[in-house]
């Protein structure tokens, strides 16, 4: 209760302009105005991203996924249904008897190649331990080892985050614009 009486005092001191009492509900990130809590409904628990890391390393069978992941199979049966309800990966059959499925990544699972990039590179970065990389990535194109950066699509100068200035879209909500405190960033 304090908290809450914390929380409306330093909302009033920002101008009221969020309503932190209607902050997001964990069970409906999909219905939120925010891109990462959208995209966190689909893929933001540790099992959906270990099968989306295997979809890219060309794993497309239930019982493979099971085998590597070592998940079990209501977990790893509901992880790819998500998958497919979102239409990140298509349900194809390969047997008929018994009937049996493929999952392959859409077109836009594969628009989160470079999501999967960019955890893995931060995985090389901060994580890895005396023995090393445990992959290595090689571009097909020129043949050489590579580490994932991410660019301005406008320059192709590298990015980092002290380097991007972040404006409130047409797509923004309330809780998006900016607190009073903030001013008006343009």
């Amino acid at each position: 209760m304090e908290r809450l009486k914390r929380i409306r005092r330093l909302s009033a001191h920002h101008g009221g302009r969020r309503n932190v009492e209607t902050g997001m509900k964990w069970n409906a990130l999909e219905e939120e105005q925010c891109s990462v809590a959208r995209t966190v409904a689909v893929i933001g628990d540790r099992w959906s991203l270990l099968v989306l890391r295997d979809c890219f390393l060309r794993v497309r069978r239930f019982e493979d996924f099971q085998a590597r992941l070592g998940v079990t199979r209501h977990i790893l049966a509901d992880r790819l249904k998500k998958l497919v309800r979102y239409g990140v990966l298509r349900r194809v059959p390969y047997q008929t008897r018994p009937k049996r499925h493929e999952y392959i990544l859409t077109q836009k699972g594969l628009d989160l190649y470079p999501v999967i990039m960019a955890i893995v590179h931060w995985g090389d970065v901060h994580m890895v331990d005396e023995r090393g990389r445990p992959r290595l990535y090689q571009h097909k194109r020129c043949g050489k080892m590579f580490d994932p950066v991410m660019i301005c699509s406008a320059c192709g100068d590298p990015l980092s985050a002290r380097e991007v200035h972040v404006h409130v879209g047409p797509g923004a909500s309330e809780r998006d614009q900016p607190l009073a405190s903030e001013g008006a960033q343009g």
